[in-house]
Order: C-alpha cells, then sequence, then structure tokens
C-alpha cells in the first residue's frame, strides 16, 4: 500500500489542473482497493455545498451536477462530524441521499472519509460496493484516511490555483480569492503582481571532480566579481530611495562575498578537486543548514541571504541570464523567497508591495520594506506563485493577507483604508517630539527594538525614547568567526551614539540551541529547552568578557548603556553574570576609560523568572519582559509553526495574569520593569500595560506613533478600568474583542484593522 501511496502522490502532484488530479484521484484509488465505486465530493466555499467532482463508477454525467446541503446526506454527515463512516447497508441510514442521475442505487455499501487542511474541510472521498454484505475493513479504512491526509493539501493547492485563474468549483467566474501568511511591513497596497523567479537552481547542480583546477577558480573569481558589480549597482539605483545606514545593507552581502568570506570556503573546495558550481552548493547548503536551525528568526532569515548570493553566483557560472521583467506602474513584487536585491531592479516609484512564500517578519526584505514603506506579507506557504504573474493584487500587510482578482467593492474597501492610513500618518507626525503621557499625568517611555542602523533611523523619526532592546547577534553574523572587541566596539557605539543621552539596553549575545552561528554549530534535539542564551555564554567566558568590554568601551563619554541578560531562569546565572561584569568594569577603568558603571537588567521570558522576581531584581537595577518568548514558553506554541500558529495568543489569560504578577512583584521591591514585544506595539496591549504599571514600552518603530496617539488620549484610571474587566474573562479571542470594542468607543477605531472576515465587513458596509 505505501508504494501505491507514494505513487499517487506523485502523480497527482504532477496533474495539469484540479480536475486531472481528482480523475487520478478516483482511478487510482478505486483500483487500489478493488471497488465498483470511487468518487470525490468539494466544498464549494461560495454555496456551501458539497459537489460531485469526480468519479470512478458513478454515471459522469452527474459530475459538477449533483449537490449537496453543507449536512445533508451521508456526504454531508461525514463532513460536519469529520470522521470517517463506513457503512455496510447505506440506503437503510436515516441520512441516506439518493440522487438518481448518479446510478448509485446499485451500491449499498459505503466508506467515506473527510479531506480536511489545516482546519478546514474541503470535501469527502468516498468508495461504495455493491454487495450488501461486503463491510469495508479496518486495513481499507486506514488507507483511505491516509490518502485523504496525504492528498488534502494538493487539492487545497489546485483549488487556489483553479480560484487564482478566475474559476470557482462550479465554473462560475471567482473573485475576491484569499491567501493568509505573516505581516511583514504594514499598511495596504494594491498593484499587479510580478513573479520574480531565483537565478539558478543550486539543489539540482551534480556533484563531480573539476577537470582543470585553475580554470575553475578563474570562473568562480569571475563570477564573484560580477554578482558584486550586479549588488553595487542596485545599491546605486537605491540611493536616493534609502538612507546611507539603510544601504548599509548591501555591505553586508559584499562583506559576505570577501576573500575569507564565502568565496574563501568555495575556493577551498575547489583546489580539494570539486568543479566551482558543486563546491559552490557544497559551501552555500551547508551555510543554509546552519542559519536555518536558529530559533531566533531575526537571524535565521540570514539563510535567504546566503542563498541568494549563491544563486546569483551559479547564474553567472552557468552564464544564465535572468528574462528581462515588465513592471507595471503599481508593481507586487512575488516570490518563492524575496531578496534584497530584487526590490532594486524594480524602477523608482513603481514598487508598491512585496509578497514572498518564504520568510518572515525578521527578513532582510521585510526590515528594508519597513524602511521603505512597502506593504509586505510574508510566509504565504499555500500560495500558488505561477498563478499571480500579472493578476491584479492587493496585500495587506496589516493582518498578512492578500487577495487576488479582487472585486469592485473589494478594491474600494481596501483603497479606502489607504487612504486612511495615509491621512493618518500625516496626523502622527505631529506627536514626534511631544511626550507620552496620559490625560491624568501619567508617564510612559516609549523605546523601539533594534538589530541594524536601519531601524535606528526610522526609531528617530518615530520619536523613540532610547532603545529598549538591541539584539547584538548581528555583528556575530555577518562574520565566518567571532567579531574582535574592536570590531564589536563600532558597531555598539553606533547605537549608543544615535539615542544619546537616552538609554541604550544591549541583551548580551543571545545564540545556542538552535540558534548557532555557521562557525560555532550547536544541534541538539530539543532546541527550544537547550543549551542557548547565557546558559552559552557564561560556559564561555572568553566570548561574555570581550563582548561587555567592547560594550562598556564604546559607552565612554555616553554613558547611556544598559546591559540586558537573556533567557535566565536561576539566581546563580545572574551573580555568575554579575561577577564577571564587574570583573570587566574595573579592568575597563584601570586602562584608563572614563566610563560609568551601566545598570544591570534581566530579561523575564522563561516561566521559572516569573515565579522569582523578587529574588532577581533584589540583584538587578531592572527587568524587562521578552513578551514573545515568555507567551510561547507559557503555552507551549511556536508561533511560526503555521500547524499551532493560532494558539499563539498575547491577550491569553494565563499570558496577562504572568505579566500582572511581574509587574507587581518588581515593584513591591522597588525596581522598575519595561517589556519588549509584539504586546507592547498593539494599542490595546499597551493600554493593558501601561495599566498593570509597565514603567515603559519597546516596540517596533513603525508601532510607536499608534501607540503615542491612543495613550496621551486616554487617562491612566481608564486603562486600569479597562485591565479588570478583561481580567475577569477567559477567552483570548473575547479578552482581544473587548479591548478593541473599548478603544473603537473611545475614538480609536481608525487604529484597528478589520478582525472580522473581508466580506462580512463589505456586507456591513453595504447595509449602511
Amino acid at each position: 500500500m505505501l508504494s501505491i501511496l507514494r505513487s499517487l502522490v506523485q502523480e497527482v502532484n504532477s496533474a495539469r489542473d484540479l480536475h486531472e488530479a481528482l480523475s487520478i484521484i478516483v482511478s487510482r484509488v478505486q483500483k487500489a482497493m478493488g471497488t465498483e465505486v470511487c468518487s470525490v465530493y468539494l466544498l464549494d466555499p461560495a454555496s456551501n455545498r458539497y459537489i460531485l467532482m469526480a468519479t470512478e463508477g458513478l454515471y459522469l454525467k452527474a459530475v459538477g451536477k449533483v449537490s449537496l446541503g453543507h449536512s445533508e446526506g451521508l456526504v454531508g454527515l461525514v463532513g460536519s462530524r469529520e470522521e470517517p463512516i463506513n457503512l455496510e447497508d447505506a440506503p437503510s441510514h436515516p441520512r441516506y441521499r439518493y440522487f438518481p442521475e448518479t446510478g448509485e442505487e446499485r451500491f449499498r455499501s459505503f466508506l467515506g472519509v473527510p479531506i480536511i487542511h489545516h482546519r478546514r474541510v474541503l470535501g469527502v472521498l468516498v468508495v461504495q460496493q455493491r454487495e450488501s454484505s461486503r463491510c469495508f475493513d479496518e486495513g481499507e479504512e486506514a488507507f483511505l484516511v491516509t490518502v485523504s491526509a496525504q492528498l488534502a493539501g494538493v487539492i487545497a493547492h489546485s483549488e487556489a490555483t483553479g480560484a487564482i485563474s478566475g474559476l470557482s468549483l462550479t465554473g462560475e467566474e471567482a473573485r475576491d480569492v484569499s491567501f493568509n501568511g505573516v505581516p511583514g511591513s504594514p499598511g495596504v497596497a494594491i498593484g499587479h503582481g510580478v513573479v520574480v523567479y531565483p537565478a539558478a537552481d543550486l539543489d539540482v547542480v551534480p556533484d563531480k571532480p573539476a577537470e582543470d583546477i585553475e580554470l575553475e577558480l578563474e570562473l568562480f573569481r569571475s563570477a564573484v566579481q560580477a554578482v558584486c558589480e550586479d549588488i553595487e549597482g542596485v545599491a546605486k539605483r537605491l540611493t536616493s530611495r534609502l538612507r546611507p545606514e539603510e544601504l548599509a545593507l548591501f555591505d553586508v552581502y559584499l562583506r559576505m562575498l570577501s576573500d575569507e568570506a564565502l568565496p574563501g570556503e568555495v575556493n577551498n573546495r575547489i583546489r580539494e578537486g570539486v568543479w566551482a558550481q558543486g563546491a559552490l552548493k557544497q559551501v552555500v547548503q551547508n551555510y543554509v543548514r546552519h542559519f536555518e536551525m536558529m530559533d531566533d528568526h531575526y537571524l535565521q532569515e540570514r539563510a535567504v541571504d546566503i542563498r541568494d548570493l549563491g544563486r546569483r553566483l551559479l547564474s553567472y557560472l552557468q552564464e544564465g541570464e535572468q528574462k528581462d521583467l515588465n513592471y507595471p506602474e503599481r508593481t507586487v513584487l512575488v516570490s518563492e523567497e524575496l531578496t534584497p536585491s530584487m526590490l532594486g531592479e524594480v524602477p523608482r516609484g513603481q514598487l508598491v508591495g512585496l509578497v514572498s512564500v518564504k520568510g518572515s517578519s525578521n527578513s532582510h526584505v521585510a526590515i528594508l520594506a519597513r524602511a521603505m514603506g512597502v506593504p509586505t506579507v510574508m510566509g504565504l506557504v499555500d500560495i500558488p506563485v505561477n498563478q499571480l504573474d500579472g493578476k491584479e493584487l492587493i496585500v495587506d500587510g496589516f493582518e498578512g493577507q492578500i487577495f487576488a482578482s479582487p472585486s469592485a467593492d473589494l478594491r474600494t474597501f481596501f483603497q479606502t483604508i489607504c487612504d486612511e492610513e495615509d491621512e493618518l500618518d500625516r496626523g502622527l507626525e505631529a506627536l514626534r517630539d511631544k511626550p507620552c503621557v496620559t490625560t491624568d499625568g501619567h508617564r510612559v517611555p516609549l523605546l523601539v527594538n533594534t538589530g541594524l542602523m536601519t531601524d535606528v533611523v526610522r526609531s528617530l523619526s518615530h520619536g523613540a525614547e532610547g532603545i529598549g532592546l538591541y539584539r547584538t547577534e548581528v555583528p556575530f553574523m555577518i562574520k565566518d568567526r567571532f567579531p574582535s572587541e574592536q570590531e564589536q566596539r563600532q558597531y555598539y557605539r553606533e547605537q549608543l551614539e544615535a539615542f544619546a543621552p537616552n538609554p541604550v539596553t544591549m541583551r548580551t549575545l543571545d545564540i545556542g540551541g538552535d540558534k548557532s552561528l555557521t562557525y560555532f554549530p550547536i544541534e541538539e534535539e530539543n532546541p527550544f529547552l537547550g543549551w542557548r542564551g547565557i546558559r552559552v555564554t557564561l560556559d564561555h567566558p572568553e566570548i561574555f568578557l570581550v563582548q561587555v568590554r567592547a560594550m562598556l568601551k564604546a559607552s565612554e563619554g555616553l554613558n547611556n548603556l544598559q546591559v540586558m541578560l537573556p533567557m535566565i531562569s536561576n539566581i546563580s546565572e545572574v551573580e555568575e553574570s554579575l561577577h564577571l561584569i564587574y570583573r570587566v568594569y574595573h579592568e575597563v577603568r584601570e586602562e584608563g576609560y572614563d566610563i560609568h558603571m551601566p545598570k544591570v537588567g534581566v530579561m523575564i521570558e522563561i516561566p521559572a523568572a516569573v515565579y522569582q522576581i523578587r529574588e532577581l531584581a533584589d540583584r538587578v537595577d531592572f527587568l524587562s519582559v521578552g513578551s514573545n518568548d515568555l507567551t510561547q514558553y507559557l503555552l507551549a506554541v511556536d508561533r511560526n509553526n503555521p500547524r499551532v500558529a493560532q494558539l499563539y495568543h498575547s491577550y491569553h489569560p494565563a499570558v496577562l495574569q504572568a505579566l500582572v504578577r511581574i509587574a507587581q512583584d518588581a515593584h513591591a521591591v522597588g525596581k522598575p520593569v519595561g517589556i519588549c514585544g509584539e504586546l507592547a506595539g498593539d494599542p490595546g496591549g499597551a493600554l493593558l500595560l501601561m495599566a498593570m504599571g509597565y514603567d515603559s514600552l519597546s516596540m517596533n518603530a513603525a508601532s510607536l506613533p499608534k501607540v503615542k496617539s491612543v495613550i496621551r488620549s486616554v487617562s491612566r484610571e481608564w486603562a486600569v478600568k479597562l485591565l479588570k474587566d478583561v481580567l475577569l474573562l477567559d477567552s483570548p479571542h473575547v479578552i482581544k474583542s473587548c479591548v478593541e470594542l473599548a478603544l473603537r468607543n473611545a475614538g480609536f477605531g481608525r487604529y484597528l484593522r478589520p478582525v472580522k472576515s473581508t466580506s462580512a465587513a463589505l456586507a456591513e458596509q453595504v447595509a449602511s
């Protein structure tokens, strides 16, 4: 059965369209199970009815014509119960529904299993037999369930392909086809899709020896030079659109192409006797494998950059050329995996949106998109990319959703959002230099999370009062070795100078487990509970001491440095870290540097730390909650895993209760506590955190103006009452709805993106 299943999946995957895929399924399953009938009924989203889409054994004239209501007949019963139904005598069942046009009155035995993809019932797969004495056995039932589970994704993809092409299951015109991903850059864009394909495919490069090593070395040198010239050209074209600090991202690419980095390793492989293309493949795949193992998604996305460079180098080695693309006036760039260099190919003023199958909000593309103000959606895993070329698209960077072939009503709906956002941004510019103070005088400093100078520039333009979290991993990621003390010092000085005299909180190196560096690989069975954060740097004090020394020297004359320790789970880690920090402080002072002892704090992101707040606070100067990791650990949910992402919720009662406890315990011993994470950047979440007593909120720069506007327009007393109300609720979805309703009633509906389905919102719009 396993070989049959494998062959079936391969055949279906190669089908040209949905109808051919379904025909293959019913034909092969009928033959494999030795049944007289195999049929597929798909649930049409538009009519909410099951339609007979393919059959082997029933009358073919019934295909496309026979349909059942959502809970009608045995097919509807299978779908509504979401489990198999196995009957020896189907006509005697009270839910049996007879359709004379199918000719199924001859068949008495019935086995139906649901076809489910990501919790959505797509349809029902049915087999039938003439003999009433035959009952499909457990093995046959298990086989059909396995077939259904294996093919659900293929059917969903085929459905989407047909829908984007403009046809529904019934053959009628399909409009407003939507796909869900993750937000990469906020905003709404309306334009036409331009699909960009990678320059070359490293995965298919064969392994073979080099016939002439010197020739292969020369070919590779020429390819590196050509790619460097391409990147410099792209950077030059973007010069007028980006700040110098943002253009520095392309310097990262060029550093990767220096002799000491990727090309050096490829040359070594070539000298070992591997031809240039094979050597490039081996080195790039090794880099990518290490990057993709990492837990920190900001760092994980560096694999995209390495892969992009590999493809471009391979393209020149193969003497391949990208086809000339025509970019419409309003271009939405679409790719399996967008890279920064692809953005520079679009003529100035024509790029309005970005769509990427792979990636997250931490990729270089997402960072650049936010800097350029281009709405972006990432992680659209089920989308048939090839079908989007030339299609009109709506990119909703707020909700992480795209729409293909939109109707006039949908286009008007989102154009209104675009106009409102433009007007809102202009209105919020006036708040940049104003303090974040409630109407009853409560002051809440708003800080930002940064990783690159790109983030710093945008943060300053939005009125940030300091850095609540600087990810020091960045200098470690752009090297093929640990950066020296002097190199780290230069990076840290840039951040400290940009915000002086306001505080800059630098998190010590947070690697380990599944966040290993390419030159410091770590492989573990359970990386989320493994060797990471402070555990790694305390085990390697030579890394920790150099980093702290670089931080302290970088702060000379500025004295706005704060040091933060990640992934703290017990008191001994804090005490050992403090011992090393004090040691470095005295050593640096003895070297003649005039520095102040920085404030030292810990990150609260492990549940164990929630119950040791008082003990931790007694030993440090401040606390900062890493709400994203804390939420994931409390709920045991990886929010980047599409199978469980819906379970991740910042408004979960357990999360809110933990946050309340942290703030209360910290203040009980007189220590300030801040928070850095997505909840702080949500206007409703920011109000709850302020009501809990958090002393500072750190967020993405793009979120800062709206959060400031909301806080300046309400009293803390109002926020405290809202907090008391939601703490009585037991559902994260109800809590979120309650908070948003309060914001709408207070006049902040314009800051909230539609949380209901677009069709429902449109219905309300029409009704009004």
